[in-house]
């Protein structure tokens, strides 16, 4: 399958389990990858023959300002369930979302979920 890869795309939310994280933010990071069959689009060079990248971006960084979870996991899960309606030819999506600076005492580091779902999973 072939894939569109969105990477780096950034906003500032509120989700989090701990107080400071839903009262004051911080910012995540989603890399997204789209399957979707290009063969058309690397044929056509048409924008309509393959799927627009630019309302991902847009609607990713929407959920992450505008919708708070207690969970990092369900805020991915957000945002591949709105990928996987924004178009049908979109057959499996993969994000990695991280939370670039935890609240955590004495970590540095990132924390970050990754969730791959397809649009007709098997049975």
């Amino acid at each position: 399958m072939d894939a569109i890869y969105l990477t780096g795309i950034r906003a500032y939310g509120y989700t989090g389990a701990l107080p400071e994280e839903t009262v004051l933010g911080q910012w995540f990071e989603a890399n997204v990858t789209l399957y979707v069959d290009l063969t058309l689009a690397s044929q056509s060079d048409r924008l309509a023959d393959t799927h627009d990248y630019r309302t991902i971006i847009t609607r990713t960084q929407q959920i992450i300002r505008e919708q708070k979870f207690v969970l990092i996991e369900r805020l991915a899960g957000a945002i591949v369930i709105a990928v996987l309606e924004s178009d049908q030819r979109v057959q499996r999506v993969t994000i990695r979302l991280t939370k670039l600076t935890p609240p955590i005492p004495d970590f540095s580091g990132q924390v970050a979920v990754e969730i791959s779902r397809d649009r007709n999973p098997a049975l």
